[in-house]
C-alpha cells in the first residue's frame, strides 16, 4: 500500500459518525474503590459536612467531575466561576454552588473570599474540584488563605488496574459492546492510568471498529495503544 492510499484509509476511518454515547454519571454508575472511598463518602455525606467548603483534589481523569456532578445534582448546587463582575457570592448566598477546575481556570482572590463568606454566613456549601491542594494554588489574599486552611480537602488518587478494567468493561457496555476479560487486562496493562484516558481509548476503539466493519481485537487495540502513545507493558504507570 503506497503512503497517500494509507493516508486516504485513515482518513476515512476518521469520517464515521460519532455517535454520542454518555456514559452515565448518577450515584448508581459509580464504580468505587479505594482510592475513591473518601470523596464518595463526602458527597453522600452532604449536607452534613464538617466543613461549609468541601475540596475534591485529584489528577486528570481521577473521577472528580463525575463526583461533582452527582453532587451538583443532589445539592441543586449552582456551577459558579469567581471572577470580578460575576456575581458568584450573591449565587452563594441563595444555595449551593460548585466551582471545577479552580486552579486550572483562575479565579479572583477577592470574589472567592466573599463566596466562601456567603456560604459560611448563610448555612450553604461549595464544591470545588482541582488537580492541586489549595496550598499549592498560588493565593497571596491572607483573608482567603485563612479560608482555604479551613477547608475540608479530599484527595483523590490515580485508579488501580481493578477500577480501570470495571471502567473499560462500563464504558463498552455504555454501546452496548462486551469484550473478552483478556483483552480487558491487555488494554489496562498497557494504558495511561487515567479515567479520562480509558474513555479515550474505548471511543478510538469503536470508531476504528465501525470504520472497518470488525470486532474489537488485540490487534486493533495494539494499533489504537500505539497511536495513544502507550504502547510496551505498562506504559503509563508511574505517571
Amino acid at each position: 500500500m503506497t503512503e497517500t492510499s494509507e493516508r486516504e484509509r485513515r482518513r476515512q476511518e476518521q469520517l464515521p459518525l460519532q455517535f454520542t454515547h454518555d456514559a452515565a454519571r448518577t450515584r448508581d454508575d459509580l464504580l468505587v474503590s479505594g482510592r475513591l472511598a473518601a470523596a464518595v463518602a463526602i458527597v453522600d455525606e452532604w449536607p452534613a459536612w464538617p466543613s461549609p467548603v468541601v475540596v475534591l483534589a485529584g489528577p486528570v481523569g481521577s473521577g472528580k467531575s463525575h463526583l461533582a456532578h452527582i453532587w451538583r445534582e443532589k445539592a441543586g448546587a449552582a456551577e459558579i466561576h469567581p471572577v470580578a463582575g460575576s456575581n458568584a457570592a450573591a449565587i452563594a448566598a441563595a444555595g449551593p454552588v460548585l466551582f471545577e477546575d479552580a486552579e486550572r481556570r483562575g479565579f479572583d482572590e477577592t470574589e472567592l473570599f466573599h463566596v466562601i463568606n456567603s456560604v459560611r454566613e448563610n448555612g450553604h456549601s461549595l464544591l470545588m474540584t482541582s488537580r492541586l491542594w489549595p496550598v499549592s494554588w498560588g493565593v497571596t489574599l491572607p483573608d482567603l488563605k485563612s479560608r482555604l486552611k479551613a477547608a475540608t480537602v479530599v484527595e483523590i488518587g490515580e485508579p488501580d488496574e481493578d477500577l480501570l478494567a470495571q471502567v473499560i468493561v462500563k464504558l463498552f457496555a455504555d454501546r452496548q459492546l462486551y469484550i473478552d476479560d483478556k483483552l480487558v487486562g491487555y488494554i489496562v496493562n498497557r494504558m495511561e492510568r487515567s479515567l479520562g484516558a480509558a474513555q479515550t481509548i474505548v471511543e478510538r476503539l469503536d470508531r476504528l471498529a465501525l470504520a472497518r466493519g470488525t470486532k474489537i481485537t488485540r490487534p486493533l487495540a495494539a494499533e489504537v495503544l500505539n497511536d495513544f502513545g502507550n504502547s510496551g507493558t505498562g506504559a503509563g504507570a508511574d505517571d
